[in-house]
C-alpha cells in the first residue's frame, strides 16, 4: 500500500528529451493537456452544433481528456492516445485553439441569408488534365426495380427476388 501511494510517484520515469529538435520536455505535460483540452471544449461551443468540425473536435478532445484524467503516467497517456509524444499533443492542442480563433474571426460558419450561389453552365471543353467521372451503364435489374417501385408493383416477400436458373 505504501509503495503504491507514496513511492510510486517518486519512482516514475522522468523524460529527459523528446528526441525532436526544438521540442522541449514539458515536466507537467498531463496537467497542461488537461487544461488545453478543457479550454478546447469550452471554445468549440461557439461553433454551430451541426458542423462536422465541431463534432470531430469534441469527439477526439473528450476521448483525449478522459485518457489524461484517468492516467497519471505520461508514457501510458502517449500509448493510449497513440498520436505521438505528450509534448506533440500539447502543440497540437495549442494549434487547434489558434485555428478556432481564426475560424471565429473569419466567421467561417456564417452564410448570409441573401447569399446566392451562381451556377455557370457552358459548353466549353473540359481540359484533358481534369479528371472526369463518367459512370458506366447501370444493370438492367436496376431499371426493373426502379419501374417496380414507381408503378408500385413490387414482388411479394414470398416471391424469390431472383428465379432459379434465370441469368443474372
Amino acid at each position: 500500500m505504501f509503495l503504491r501511494r507514496i513511492a510510486r510517484p517518486l519512482l516514475a520515469r522522468v523524460k529527459e528529451s523528446t528526441g525532436i529538435v526544438g521540442l522541449d520536455v514539458v515536466p507537467n505535460a498531463r496537467e497542461a493537456l488537461i487544461s488545453l483540452y478543457k479550454q478546447t471544449l469550452t471554445e468549440i461551443r461557439s461553433v454551430p452544433e451541426d458542423e462536422g468540425y465541431r463534432k470531430a473536435v469534441e469527439s477526439f478532445t473528450r476521448h483525449r481528456l478522459s485518457v489524461c484524467e484517468e492516467t497519471e503516467d505520461w508514457e501510458e497517456i502517449e500509448r493510449k492516445i497513440g498520436c505521438g509524444q505528450v509534448e506533440e499533443l500539447i502543440e497540437e492542442a495549442q494549434d487547434e485553439l489558434k485555428l478556432m480563433g481564426h475560424l471565429k474571426e473569419w466567421d467561417a460558419w456564417g452564410i448570409p441569408d441573401d447569399y446566392e450561389c451562381e451556377l455557370i453552365e457552358n459548353d466549353a471543353p473540359v481540359p484533358k488534365h481534369v479528371p472526369q467521372h463518367r459512370p458506366g451503364p447501370l444493370p438492367a435489374e436496376f431499371y426493373k426495380t426502379l419501374e417496380a417501385i414507381t408503378t408500385n408493383t413490387l414482388p411479394k416477400k414470398d416471391d424469390p427476388a431472383i428465379e432459379a436458373g434465370a441469368p443474372n
